[in-house]
Formats: C-alpha cells, sequence, structure tokens
C-alpha cells in the first residue's frame, strides 16, 4: 500500500510593479493575509512586456490576474475575490456576520466601481509624500464618501480590531490602496480615517510589499508631480 502524498494545491498570482500597482496589491494581499499558497508572476507593466507575458493566460490582459491549481483563469479582483471565499471558506475571507459580510461586499464593489477622481488625479505610488498637493473638488468628494463608508462599515462591527470591520476581511483588501493614496498625496480626512491609513501601512504584509517594490529603480519617476516629497510614513 503505497503512502498518501500531501499534494499542494498553489494558484499562480501574475502581479505589475509593486509601487504603482494598486490592482496588484490588491490581488496580492488576498491571498498573502490569508495564507493561501501562491505563486507569485511578475509582469512588465511598464516595460511593455506585459501583453507577452499575459498571453498564456488569455483571454486577461491585465494584472492581476490569476490561474486556479486546476488551471482556471480568473481575472478581476471582484471576481478572484469570490473565487478565493468559494473555495476557502475556513479561511474567512468575508465577515462572519451576514450583515457585516454583505456590507463588506457593497464596499468592496463600490471601490472597484467608484472614487474615480481620486484614483485619476492620485495614483497609487509608495515611495514618498506628496507634500503640497490641492485636491479638487471631485476629490474631496471622493473622501468624503469613502469616510461615509467607512463610518458605515464600523458600525457593524461584531469583532474587536482596527480593521473596517473589526477583524481583517477583503474590505480592507480592497481599500488599502486607497489608504496608500490618502497617506500618499496627504490628503484632507478625519484622526479616524488617518489612523485606519495608518493600520493599513503598517501592516507587516504591506510593508513587505512595498519593501520589495522599491528594490525597482525608475528613471524617469512614474507620476512624477513636480513638487517637494518627504519621507513615506
Amino acid at each position: 500500500m503505497w503512502p498518501h502524498r500531501l499534494i499542494v494545491m498553489t494558484y499562480d498570482l501574475y502581479i505589475g510593479d509593486r509601487t504603482f500597482s494598486s490592482w496588484s496589491l490588491r490581488g496580492w494581499l488576498m491571498l498573502e493575509k490569508f495564507n493561501l499558497p501562491y505563486r507569485t508572476h511578475m509582469v512588465g507593466l511598464y516595460s511593455g512586456t506585459m501583453a507577452a507575458e499575459l498571453a498564456p493566460l488569455a483571454p486577461a490582459k491585465l494584472v492581476p490576474a490569476m490561474r486556479t491549481p486546476e488551471g482556471t483563469v480568473v481575472g478581476e479582483t471582484l471576481a478572484m475575490a469570490e473565487t478565493l471565499a468559494e473555495r476557502h471558506p475556513e479561511a474567512g475571507l468575508w465577515p462572519a456576520d451576514p450583515a457585516a459580510r454583505a456590507t463588506a461586499r457593497w464596499l468592496s464593489a463600490a471601490m472597484c466601481s467608484g472614487f474615480s477622481a481620486l484614483r485619476g488625479a492620485c495614483p497609487m505610488q509608495l515611495q514618498h509624500v506628496n507634500v503640497g498637493f490641492v485636491p479638487s473638488a471631485e476629490v474631496l468628494a471622493d473622501l468624503a464618501r469613502i469616510e461615509e463608508l467607512w463610518v458605515h462599515a464600523r458600525s457593524l462591527r461584531q469583532t474587536e480590531g482596527p480593521w473596517l470591520f473589526g477583524g481583517y476581511s477583503l474590505a480592507d483588501v480592497f481599500y488599502a490602496p486607497v489608504a496608500a493614496r490618502i497617506l500618499g498625496y496627504d490628503l484632507p480626512v478625519s484622526d479616524a480615517a488617518r489612523a485606519y491609513c495608518m493600520t493599513t501601512v503598517e501592516d507587516a504584509a504591506f510593508k513587505a510589499w512595498r519593501a520589495e517594490g522599491l528594490k525597482v529603480t525608475y528613471d524617469p519617476f512614474p507620476y512624477d508631480l513636480g513638487m517637494p516629497t518627504r519621507p513615506w510614513p
């Protein structure tokens, strides 16, 4: 009788440059933070090689993209999130409480479909803080809406913790690049919102992601606004 062999089911995750690719950060966090097995594949988002490197994942054309252990290709972060939550219910990717879980899905979908003014004016960059950035009325409106949703999330907490719903969930994955934008452009938000942003960027996984990104240098630096900078918080 042959002994049983442990078969490790590993996901393949394709990501872009860590310092700038906000969507890649989301894809990576949903695997890393919930201890799901994965291999990372870097795609040349800024070197012009992305199309060729994603060709084996057709019809996926953007990062992040994921291949399941069985070979199914999944694009778009919401689809990746729901696929992982369905396949790993024990990992607790969504909040356990039904009301909190439904709200976390709502907030994540709102992030994917909205806040275009913030995302357009403040591309994610994890190298420094831009000093003197003046947000437009549209960006301020996005920030107000984000804070409103974060306050609503906290009102539904069923567990203790510093995250939107107490314990870490996919909602925090989806808003991690938003927190990085708020800090990276020193945007005006409440003390509570800023504390949540700091919790996000001081988390060990986020810090590891940023440290890997800083190993790559760029000349010229993408998204250089030509304004003074100060060190990352």
